[in-house]
C-alpha cells in the first residue's frame, strides 16, 4: 500500500509539469491580452507597452515559461494582474467555498442516487425501473445553467423561499476564520448563521449535483443488476439468508467499486470549479474566480488556479484508489 501511494505521488511531478506547459501556452494564445483587458479604452499603445514590460509579457513565450517555473518552484503562484493580490491568498479564500458547495452537491447526489439506483435494480424491468431511467436521463440531459436559472426563478424569485446569490446574507457581519461558513457557525454555536449558510447552499448544490445524481443512479442500477446475478449471491440466498443481509453483505458491497469510482471522479470534477453554477448564483468560489480571470486575461490566476485544481483532482482519485482496499479486502496493491 505504501509503495503504491508513493508511486502515485511521484507521478504527480510529470502530470503537473505537463499541465503547467499546456495551461501556460494555452492562456497565452487567448485573443487579446491582460493589458488590453485591464486598461480598456484607456489602453494606448504606450500604456500597453509599459504594462507588458512591467510584467514581462513582451518576452518570448519560452523565456516567460522559464521565469514562471522558477517562481512556481519557489512556492509562489504569482500575483493577479487584476486584483494585485497573491494567487495563493485568493485560492486560500475561495477554495473553501468550492469545497463546501461540492460536498453539499455530492451529499445530495449520493443520498438520492444510491438508493434510487438500488431500487431500480431490485425492480428491474418493472415500471419503477423505467421511471428511474427516464428521470436519470432527464437529469443528465438538462444543462446545468438552465436548471440553475429555473431553480433560481422558482424558489428564489417567485416563491421567495431561498436566497439566490452569495454564501450568506449580505447584511451579515460574522467572522469566518476557517473559510467554511457552516463549520464556523457550528464552532461558534451560531445556529442562525448555520441555517443561513445552508439556505445559500441548497439551490446551487441541487443544480450542481443534478448530473452526478443521474450518473450515480444509472451506475448503481447497472452495477447492482450485474452483481445480484452472480453465483455467490444465489448461493447466499439458497442458504436461507435474509434478503436484507444478502443485499447489504453481498450485493451492495461488491457493487460499490464502480460506484465509488464514479463518485470520486464526479467529486474531482466538482472540486475543479463549477463555473456555470457559481457564476449564476454569484457564489464566490474557484469557478466564478476562474471565469472572471478568463474574461480579464488574468494569466497568473488562470495558470495557478488550474494547476492547483489539477493537483486536487489527482489527489481525489488517489484517495478513491486507496479506498478500494477497504471496500473489498481482496484487492491488494503491489
Amino acid at each position: 500500500m505504501l509503495r503504491f501511494v508513493v508511486r502515485r505521488l511521484l507521478l504527480l511531478i510529470p502530470i503537473l509539469f505537463g499541465v503547467s506547459v499546456l495551461v501556460f501556452f494555452w492562456v497565452h494564445q487567448l485573443p487579446g491580452g491582460p493589458a488590453e483587458s485591464l486598461l480598456g479604452e484607456r489602453g494606448t499603445p504606450e500604456l500597453i507597452k509599459q504594462y507588458e514590460e512591467q510584467y514581462g509579457l513582451n518576452d518570448p513565450l519560452p523565456v516567460q515559461y522559464v521565469k514562471y517555473m522558477k517562481t512556481l518552484l519557489s512556492g509562489d503562484l504569482g500575483v493577479s494582474t487584476l486584483s494585485r493580490r497573491d494567487v495563493t491568498t485568493e485560492i486560500r479564500e475561495r477554495f473553501p467555498a468550492t469545497i463546501e458547495l461540492a460536498i453539499a452537491a455530492m451529499v445530495f447526489a449520493v443520498s438520492i442516487g444510491l438508493p434510487l439506483g438500488f431500487y431500480a435494480a431490485k425492480h428491474y424491468g418493472r415500471p419503477g425501473d423505467h421511471v428511474t431511467l427516464v428521470v436519470s436521463l432527464v437529469g443528465i440531459s438538462i444543462p446545468v445553467f438552465f436548471l440553475a436559472i429555473i431553480l433560481k426563478y422558482v424558489f428564489a424569485v417567485r416563491l421567495g423561499w431561498l436566497p439566490s446569490v452569495g454564501r450568506e446574507d449580505i447584511l451579515a457581519t460574522r467572522d469566518h476564520p476557517t473559510g467554511f461558513y457552516t463549520l464556523d457557525a457550528i464552532i461558534n454555536r451560531d445556529w442562525a448563521g448555520f441555517w443561513d449558510a445552508i439556505k445559500h447552499l441548497i439551490l446551487p448544490a441541487i443544480a450542481l449535483g443534478s448530473i452526478p445524481l443521474a450518473i450515480i443512479t444509472r451506475i448503481t442500477r447497472a452495477s447492482v443488476v450485474d452483481v445480484q446475478n452472480e453465483d455467490y449471491v444465489r448461493t447466499a440466498r439458497a442458504k436461507g439468508l435474509a434478503p436484507a443481509i444478502v443485499d447489504r453483505r453481498h450485493v451492495l458491497r461488491n457493487a460499490l467499486l464502480p460506484i465509488t469510482t464514479i463518485i470520486g471522479l464526479q467529486t474531482g470534477l466538482l472540486l475543479s470549479g463549477a463555473v456555470l453554477t457559481e457564476t449564476i448564483f454569484a457564489y464566490p468560489g474557484m469557478g466564478s474566480w476562474l471565469a472572471q480571470a478568463i474574461t480579464n486575461r488574468d494569466y497568473p490566476v488562470l495558470q495557478g488556479g488550474i494547476l492547483f485544481l489539477a493537483l486536487i483532482f489527482v489527489l481525489v482519485n488517489l484517495v478513491v484508489d486507496i479506498s478500494y482496499a477497504f471496500i473489498n479486502p481482496r484487492i491488494r496493491y503491489g
